[in-house]
């Protein structure tokens, strides 16, 4: 006879869980994918010596559950930490008491300052599809056991995609916002603050992408009468991921102009959500373009077009970028430079050295007319930037949110001279001029956060001979924004469970700029991240970034504290993980 899910947890746990009765619920079909790594005795635990490094874990086969025939009596709708593990979390002081508005250590205030007690605060990224096509929240069960274990561990809050091709999907105007207005209200109930990401792009086609959604069906039916609204390689391919910003100001969308459609969804959110605006919704990060990032979607990995690490290609061929490189030419006394992009720069998968654009010797990169491509391209997406943030900024002026844009972490190919995943992607950056800081001082110019991507990778990890370079590339980015006044914030590029990539992030988060970042994003919340190894170092990774750069206990010391806690937070840990499963 299989196994009710009461005894599945205990099994998983090895404790007894008497289970609770709870209303029906469809649970989700969603493949789910739990992963381990190999268990370190307390007793082998020890701290590094000055200058030593964690060597990355070795994984072992998944754990799964024995049934998942009866899947009732997961838990209550309204969860509440049962007396014994609350008591536990006080303790390991990561949870603060649930019946009081306590703000934890670090926090984002008015205006969305931090408070001055050091720390880097920890935010979880919720699953893409965390709102479901029915405008409801998914798995709902396991959303309310999973946002309670963040909370007990000691995380500040979630960020969660509020994705246009779910909210304005049927026409322009018409918003559906109940799915969000659920979730929020979860996540307020659990105490936890919340990044809402804007996002304006499609979901499906990047790196880690588990489901699909497209834009509005409208926008998708205006781009079918005009396929170039759409981004266009030189070769006539065309993305839809994220409208042309060829075409930002022009009313190609049944009399709107893509930046009208993005501030009045904007506004939109501001006056539906304004009662959690300040105080649970604390920083709006606006969409960009794919991915969510301020960037060309010059390496689509979308039926197999670009493969790591190739050089990507320009996204200038629609004709509505066309026309505003003609103007630029001819602007500068050159019209015979406007008629196309440059047509020696390769293909998605070649390396620099394989073409004659991006060479290190002679390269048109580094020509006048190369000076002049690539400061009118990136010089596009930085206008593109302007103009959406100024909108944002305005739309949220004394809401009490802070306002973020996420930059793509492009680190492959970073030591050659030409910098060519960068060039194709947008950003001006070369061996002999930096094109962060531009950015970081448009960003300055709104008083928004520039969040950075790749801080988890380490330079050796990668392959060399591609001269990927991810912690020269956070360096070069953390003294941008230095230097710009910037506030920085930053996320891992891929999931990661172990103290190796742990450890980078911390040394990462306090960098030598005479400053800590404001808040790190955590990618993302999964089965896989309430195994109890991968938990137990989860916890103690927040623990240890709020500690913050002056803190002087070990890494193992922490570590300890949090085995301690995951043991006797255990069944609870594994509720939330069973559900997620299911």
């Amino acid at each position: 006879m299989a196994l009710n899910l009461a005894h599945q947890i205990g099994t998983l746990a090895g404790t007894q869980i008497v289970a609770e009765v709870t209303t029906g619920e469809q649970p989700s079909s969603a493949p789910a994918n739990v992963s381990g790594a190999r268990k370190v005795p307390l007793a082998n635990l020890r701290c590094n010596a000055p200058g030593e490094t964690v060597s990355p874990p070795i994984l072992t086969p998944p754990l799964t559950p024995r049934s998942a025939a009866n899947r009732s009596g997961i838990m209550s709708p309204n969860p509440v930490l049962r007396p014994d593990l609350s008591a536990a979390c006080q303790a390991y002081g990561t949870l603060a008491p649930l019946d009081t508005e306590e703000e934890s250590a670090v926090s984002w205030k008015e205006g969305g300052k931090k408070e001055e007690k050091g720390g880097v605060p920890v935010y979880v990224m919720m699953p893409l599809d965390s709102v479901t096509y029915g405008n409801t929240v998914n798995r709902k069960k396991a959303m309310n056991a999973s946002l309670q274990a963040l909370k007990s561990a000691g995380v500040e809050g979630i960020m969660m995609d509020v994705w246009w091709g779910l909210v304005e999907r049927e026409a322009p105007g018409a918003y559906s916002w109940g799915g969000y207005a659920e979730l929020l209200e979860m996540a307020k109930k659990h105490g936890l603050k919340v990044q809402a990401v804007m996002s304006f792009h499609q979901c499906g086609g990047n790196v880690g992408d588990s489901c699909t959604i497209p834009l509005p069906k409208w926008v998708t039916e205006e781009m079918d009468k005009d396929p170039d609204l759409a981004y266009t390689d030189q070769w006539g391919r065309r993305n839809y991921e994220y409208l042309s910003l060829g075409c930002d100001t022009l009313p190609v969308l049944k009399g709107r102009s893509p930046v009208q459609c993005y501030a009045d969804f904007m506004r939109a959110f501001r006056d539906n959500f304004k009662h959690l605006l300040g105080d649970t919704i604390v920083e709006i990060q606006v969409g960009m373009g794919p991915a969510g990032e301020l960037r060309y979607p010059s390496y689509p990995e979308a039926n197999g077009t670009w493969k790591f690490p190739g050089i990507g290609a320009f996204q200038c061929y629609d004709k509505y970028m066309l026309s505003s490189l003609k103007a630029a030419a001819e602007a500068a006394g050159k019209p015979e430079w406007g008629s196309t992009g440059p047509t020696d720069a390769g293909h998605y998968n070649n390396w620099p050295e394989d073409t004659p654009f991006f060479k290190k010797e002679g390269g048109g990169w580094n020509s006048p007319y190369g000076e002049f491509f690539l400061s009118w391209y990136s010089q596009m997406l930085l206008d593109h930037g302007e103009r959406i943030l100024s909108s944002a900024t305005s739309i949220f002026d004394g809401a009490g949110v802070k306002v973020s844009v996420k930059v793509a972490g492009i680190h492959w190919h970073y030591g050659t001279r030409s910098h060519a995943p960068e060039l194709t992607a947008g950003y001006y950056n070369t061996r002999n001029r930096d094109g962060y800081l531009p950015i970081a001082q448009m960003l300055a110019r709104h008083d928004a956060v520039f969040n950075f991507t790749c801080i988890e990778m380490r330079d050796d990890e990668q392959p060399q001979d591609a001269l990927c370079a991810p912690e020269k590339l956070v360096k070069q980015v953390a003294l941008a924004t230095a230097a710009a006044q910037v506030p920085l914030a930053g996320e891992n590029a891929l999931p990661r469970y172990d103290e190796y990539a742990h450890e980078q992030i911390l040394q990462a988060s306090s960098l030598d700029v005479d400053r800590e970042m404001c808040a790190f994003t955590y990618l993302r919340m999964n089965p896989s991240l309430f195994h109890p190894e991968n938990w137990r170092r989860f916890v103690a990774f927040v623990k240890k970034m709020k500690d913050g750069k002056g803190a002087r206990r070990c890494w193992e010391e922490v570590e300890r504290e949090a085995q301690q806690f995951v043991h006797v937070t255990q069944p609870f840990i594994q509720e939330a993980a069973v559900a997620l499963m299911h």
